[in-house]
């Protein structure tokens, strides 16, 4: 297959004209010129690399904690739709016995890839966090953080969690930072740390935040909090929601700005209901309340979100966050993150043809995977 005519973003992910070929899967050559039989005339479109949302729970009614191969083939199906091409099933504070049915569903689907967006491994959100920032998680199912026991599901289920949440005042903590960083990132999520707590967790391996803002201390100009400690930090990457709903546009601007390009991490968070009509439905054994686009347990808890990375990119440029930030941090930065970096994340000779075609509007046009046809509006 040879992309004609498109504005690509390159390696440096400035955007210039070129045509873009790829064989058996790889991006084979970029130039001014291709030819060859198979063309595909993108003309007047930015030409991206794929989207990777490592941080989501389900979408179109399936669920990570669903534990099946199925819902997980379900969501992979359904994310090409939005312009992703990789991606990270993520689970919830749910039973340590459902955390390993849901990460070996998705290792079933690393060793026989459905179609759709490719799995890349597993983010797991809890269960060890606080149970004073629950969020929408189940208290009942919080666990102490245990390294032991966290490295014999890793084992057991091939290696592939890529990121672990903890909050890093609860007890134990520290140990397991220091413990798990060295084979898999511990991500601050879920905690009541203060600013000096959350730069201590930063010493002790922490370099991920889980869903910056949300259900940690806020920024406060005689408490800085954890997000005051990210700012602060040269180091921490940290994902967003970037829904408009989670985090006002103002102070999504002023994060990105902060951050820089190189730190931030869009992801959707998003839950069963995303791409589906309102209703109610479960989220990690609750109830959730969906109504526009809005996610709510019955006492107003906000539960994740309905969004996906193709309508965040787009909502990011038109609250003026530069063009260049935006698709790094919905490609190479979360690559990055989960060491998948030398696959995906740009558009390079030898790494996956995935690609994320945008409208001049940043709508989507069209989205190929290894090189084939995966959707098209």
């Amino acid at each position: 297959m040879i992309l004609k005519n498109g504005e690509i973003f390159d390696h440096n992910f400035d955007v210039r004209k070129a045509d873009i070929s790829a064989e058996n899967g790889k991006i084979a050559e970029i130039a001014p010129e291709i030819d060859g039989k198979e063309t595909l005339d993108v003309s007047g479109c930015l030409v991206a690399p794929g989207f990777v949302d490592i941080h989501i729970h389900g979408c179109d009614g399936a669920d990570t904690c669903d534990g099946t191969r199925e819902s997980i083939s379900q969501m992979a199906q359904h994310l090409v739709q939005n312009g992703v091409t990789s991606f990270c099933p993520t689970t919830m504070t749910v039973p340590l016995v459902s955390i390993r049915r849901a990460v070996l569903a998705a290792k079933d689907c690393m060793d026989n890839p459905p179609e759709g967006a490719a799995v890349r491994g597993v983010n797991m959100e809890g269960p060890y966090i606080s149970p004073k920032r629950i969020g929408a998680q189940k208290s009942e199912n919080i666990r102490r953080p245990d390294a032991l026991e966290f490295r014999r599901l890793y084992e057991e289920t091939g290696r592939i969690i890529k990121l672990v949440d903890i909050a890093p005042e609860v007890e134990g903590a520290g140990d397991f930072i220091e413990q798990v960083s060295k084979y898999c990132k511990v991500s601050l999520a879920h905690s009541m740390a203060d600013y000096d707590g959350a730069t201590r967790a930063f010493a002790h391996g922490i370099n991920h935040v889980t869903h910056l803002f949300n259900a940690m201390t806020g920024l406060k100009h005689r408490a800085p909090g954890a997000v005051g400690a990210v700012f602060d930090s040269e180091t921490v990457r940290a994902e967003i929601i970037c829904d408009g709903f989670h985090i006002h546009p103002a102070v999504l601007r002023t994060a990105f700005r902060i951050l820089g390009e190189d730190r931030t991490i869009i992801i959707s968070d998003s839950m069963r209901a995303a791409g589906l009509a309102d209703g109610d439905y479960d989220l990690g054994g609750q109830t959730v309340h969906v109504h526009g686009e809005r996610a709510l347990l019955s006492d107003g808890t906000i539960a994740g979100s309905t969004s996906n990375l193709g309508a965040e990119v787009k909502n990011l440029v038109g609250f003026g966050v530069p063009v260049r930030q935006v698709i790094k941090s919905a490609t190479i930065n979360p690559a990055r993150e989960i060491g998948a970096d030398r696959e995906i994340g740009s558009i390079e000779i030898g790494k996956s043809a995935d690609f994320t075609v945008l409208n001049p509007d940043f709508s989507i046009r069209l989205v190929i995977v290894h090189g084939k046809m995966a959707y098209q509006a």
